[in-house]
């Protein structure tokens, strides 16, 4: 029988809905003249509400049976923006654009349909956005400029949008689109359109990305003088790039990523100031570092105690970011301009004391034929050797973030370890790094997360012969492969994680349609690839306990991908318990369900150890 890890006393922990009451996440913020805006998500009800800070205080404007929140792509973003007296947002429920003055109080719609909305922009008296539409099984994107009973359409033809940016002056349109197969972190395009005399828009002319080597662009953006700028990643990196007189080039940046990959519309990572000066944050080591940077290459560092920063934007006097650090959830800060002061606005107290907190060591290990990147959490009870829980982020191109988790921390207190991976593939360390995963899902991602195990293992840091395994969505798969194809897990958790990726090929949305042919193949010609790296079809090699969490709603991975697995498992004689939860979708929301899922895989855990 198994060692049980110890956890702290009761009383210096807290439980599972305390954690999930510590999950409290802003989306994003928006400054105008009339103050600072965030959109906020309490997992007490499950909804995003807006508020609005000025002088010094803040106050909640969306009123009860609203949510702001957008599902264009399924993952949204840019699910608000400022207006001339108030502020445009789409609601989650109908996903129809309301407008609400400051004043009144009361949103008003501003469509009506079953058109979905996101990525808003307010530009020249018009709602700029990403629409989406859904008719029998074809589903088609374009820009549109939405006013009172008028719409436009700015550009359609291609397969997605992004991020539609007006200049100043309003004489240039730019935009971000690409066409399938590609996602928007291998190949885009940068277009841009010119006002005519007649006021009309000239016809579309590209930017960047046309030609040359393949390159991921995003978060264009003018100037004050109508100059065009935007992220590029041909040179290795996610870094600025803009206009000139001698044409587009790349800005003097550090050698590293200035955004993750674009899985959410409406990201602002980086804004240009003019004369090719910008404020940006980016990734060294995984952590996150701001500065003011210049024309001639130099750079005015912001310090701050936060490891994570997103979501920038600045007036006057401060700049404005959503940030958190290892010892604080996510928190909206204001920092003074002149002398670096930072002030929270909202969020970020931490749900225990700072001894309590388990901290993120870098792990940078050997794994294959490459290396791999993570955060190394230890056990907060002081055991030398103790059991090890490996998260897996989804994604997968994706990444995780060296700031305050309240799930991680509940993990720690109950006597593990934890290593968060970015593994092979994920976003945050280049574009070489982020393309490694081409064709490979399923065995490097897999490979790095059973490397971490002896290599904590090889520094004596945690027991190997207790090591799980958890993931949710791709995570899940990554999980579940690790279980099948190898022999180094106890036992493992599956958060509405994939099972079969031929399933989710014939039943995925649109945005991730031909994700799969990239991640492993085309599922005809490389069908045999498929069946080695299907865990559905290898249930009989999993020899372990597995438990599985599931929304019935989700769109993403169907229940009934997570009910043939279960099955599998049972048929084969493996325990195996199974969580379905009937009002979540991909990706839990609800408190009460996010509070039951992890206080069932700790039990789960308990009784494969011997415990209960």
């Amino acid at each position: 029988m198994s060692e049980i890890p110890v956890s702290l006393p009761a009383a210096e922990r807290f439980s599972a809905e305390q954690a999930v009451a510590a999950g409290t996440d802003f989306a994003e913020l928006r400054v105008g003249p009339q103050g600072l805006f965030w959109n906020e998500f309490r997992p007490r009800d499950g909804a995003c509400r807006i508020w609005h800070w000025r002088h010094g205080q803040a106050h909640c404007l969306t009123p009860d049976g609203f949510s702001v929140r957008s599902r264009v792509y399924e993952y949204g973003g840019g699910s608000f923006c400022l207006s001339d007296d108030g502020l445009v947002f789409v609601n989650e429920s109908d996903q129809q654009i309301y407008t609400q003055e400051l004043q009144a109080g009361v949103p008003q719609p501003l469509t009506q349909g079953e058109r979905r909305y996101g990525d808003l922009r307010w530009a020249a008296g018009q709602v700029l956005a990403v629409e989406e539409t859904h008719a029998a099984d074809q589903v088609e994107h374009r820009l549109v400029a939405i006013a009172a009973q008028q719409r436009e359409v700015l550009a359609e033809g291609a397969d997605f949008y992004a991020a539609p940016t007006l200049s100043a002056d309003g004489s240039r349109l730019a935009w971000i689109e690409w066409s399938r197969p590609e996602q928007p972190w291998t190949a885009t395009r940068l277009l841009c359109r010119e006002r005519m005399n007649d006021g009309c828009w000239g016809e579309p002319r590209c930017i960047a990305g046309d030609q040359g080597p393949a390159q991921s662009l995003q978060q264009p953006r003018f100037d004050g003088r109508g100059r065009l700028y935007c992220l590029s990643d041909r040179n290795g990196f996610w870094q600025p790039w803009g206009e000139t007189a001698e044409g587009w080039s790349a800005l003097p940046a550090a050698n590293a990523d200035h955004a993750a990959a674009p899985w959410q519309l409406g990201a602002c990572t980086w804004l240009p100031l003019g004369e090719h000066h910008y404020l940006a944050t980016w990734l060294e080591d995984g952590f996150s570092r701001l500065a003011l940077c210049h024309a001639d290459g130099s750079q005015q560092p912001v310090q701050t105690a936060y490891s994570r920063l997103r979501c920038l934007d600045l007036d006057q006097d401060r700049l404005y970011a959503i940030a958190a650090s290892p010892t604080s959830p996510p928190a909206v800060i204001a920092i003074d301009r002149k002398d670096h002061r930072v002030q929270v606005l909202a969020g970020g107290a931490a749900p225990l004391p700072a001894e309590c907190i388990s901290r993120p060591q870098s792990l940078c290990y050997p794994s294959g034929d490459g290396i791999a990147h993570g955060f190394f959490y230890p056990a907060m009870n002081g055991a030398k050797r103790p059991p090890l829980i490996v998260f897996i982020h989804g994604g997968p191109t994706s990444a995780c973030y060296p700031a305050l988790d309240p799930r991680i921390q509940y993990w720690t207190q109950r006597g593990f370890a934890v290593a968060d991976l970015n593994y092979r593939g994920s976003s945050g360390y280049g574009r070489a790094y982020r393309q490694a995963l081409h064709l490979r899902w399923g065995e490097i991602d897999v490979e790095d997360a059973c490397a971490v195990v002896e290599h904590l293992a090889d520094r004596k840091l945690i027991d190997p012969t207790q090591a799980f395994i958890r993931g949710g969505s791709a995570g899940g798969y990554t999980t579940l492969c690790a279980l099948a194809f190898h022999d180094v897990f106890r036992a493992g958790a599956s958060l509405y994680g994939v099972s079969d990726p031929l399933a989710l090929a014939r039943a995925t949305h649109k945005f991730e349609g031909d994700y799969l042919d990239w991640l492993i193949g085309d599922p005809q010609k490389d069908a045999e690839r498929y069946r080695q790296r299907t865990p559905l079809l290898h249930a009989a090699s999993i020899k372990v306990p597995v438990i599985f969490f599931q929304g019935e709603l989700d769109a993403v991975v169907v229940p009934e991908q997570t009910r043939s697995m279960l099955e599998a498992l049972k048929a084969n004689g493996i325990r195996a318990e199974g969580h379905f939860y009937p009002s979540e979708r991909h990706g839990f929301r609800t408190a009460a369900n996010l509070a039951h899922a992890l206080e069932e895989e700790w039990k789960f855990y308990r009784q494969v150890l011997g415990g209960l």
